[in-house]
């Protein structure tokens, strides 16, 4: 089972807007293409970035998918191309376990960075960035058995005793 929905209007609230109207209105991931690899996020609303600005960009959505897989969270190749628009770190990596946690639903987030000499304007329900899912593999001796608390950095806290 894979696919993407969207964050609880609650969530939404506490993260974006209280508009419904807002809410209602914004897209989910898709493929451009039958070949597309990646699925096209889409900006709820206007995004505008300076140049040199980092910018955190709210998607609205989260993802189900299986235990031995990934979304990798990565860049638009033509806003790279031309205007030096950049995922912050390269690429996110969201694992299964992210989907509904404690902390905020596994509501993901793009961070980009202007590199370029120019504002760059991202108009609403414009793709700006694209998830792609993967298989992944384990180590024959791996025997995590670590639950996720949390959301974004969670997997680097430590125990509390």
């Amino acid at each position: 089972m894979r696919y993407f929905e969207k964050i609880s209007f609650k969530q939404f609230e506490k993260d974006i807007s209280n508009d419904p109207k807002l809410y209602d209105s914004y897209l989910l991931p898709k493929r451009a293409t039958s070949c597309s690899a990646g699925y096209d996020f889409f900006a709820i609303s206007d995004i505008i970035i300076k140049p040199g600005e980092i910018v955190k960009v709210p998607t609205g959505i989260k993802a189900v998918f299986e235990k031995d897989e990934a979304l990798l969270l990565l860049n638009r190749s033509s806003l790279g191309f031309k205007y030096n628009l950049r995922v912050t770190n390269q690429v996110g990596v969201i694992e299964s376990d992210y989907y509904n946690n404690p902390s905020n639903e596994g509501h993901m987030w793009f961070s980009l960075q202007n590199e370029g000499n120019e504002v760059i304007h991202i108009k609403k329900n414009t793709a700006y960035g694209q998830g792609m899912f993967t298989k992944f593999l384990i180590t024959d001796d791996d025997n995590t058995t670590t639950i996720r608390q949390g959301g974004i950095g969670s997997t680097n806290r430590k125990e509390e005793n």
